[in-house]
């Protein structure tokens, strides 16, 4: 495939995959909302099986804070990719060693870099919970996070240097 067609298939796989985060988050925003205002029986299935039934039995606080971080966490990864859309409609392919595609890039990074730490935060918490007895089954994944935000930090320093070679081969011509 050409290079345009894949960085088109990247873009469409980009939006549906922020479009999905948002309906999730909207989802466990909601579901929530209803677990804790409406109707307690709504914690054995929040969102696709998600059941924190017996979290909620032991304390309503430590079923709130679990849920802050799942929402923080949703929410930040929908911003990564709403970041990633933004470079698909800011990056010039004749050109694409720009300051905004590489604070963008830097960005990513830092979003990356904090969702790792909250996904770190909350499988702490969540060990430290199934210490106390409470029993449920959640992966946050907060190794892959902080290892990709590793990767694209590396990613937006090339490209700071990319801009710099760039402009000083246009002030060389």
């Amino acid at each position: 495939m050409k290079t345009k067609q894949v960085l088109s298939a990247m873009k469409i796989v980009s939006w549906i995959i922020f479009i999905g985060l948002c309906i999730k988050l909207g989802a466990i925003l909601i579901s929530s909302a209803i677990s804790l205002l409406v109707n307690e029986e709504a914690t054995k299935d929040l969102y696709l099986g998600l059941d924190l039934s017996n979290l909620y039995n032991f304390s309503i606080q430590y079923y709130i804070m679990l849920l802050s971080l799942i929402v923080s966490i949703l929410a930040f990864k929908a911003y990564m990719f709403y970041l990633i859309i933004r470079i698909f409609s800011k990056i010039d392919f004749d050109k694409p060693f720009t300051p905004v595609v590489a604070n963008l890039i830097s960005n990513i990074s830092y979003v990356s870099l904090w969702i790792g730490l909250l996904a770190y935060f909350a499988s702490r918490y969540s060990k430290w919970l199934l210490k106390k007895g409470v029993v449920f089954e959640l992966d946050f994944g907060s190794s892959e996070f902080l290892f990709m935000a590793g990767i694209i930090f590396i990613i937006a320093l090339i490209f700071k240097r990319g801009i710099e070679i760039q402009s000083e081969n246009e002030l060389t011509i």
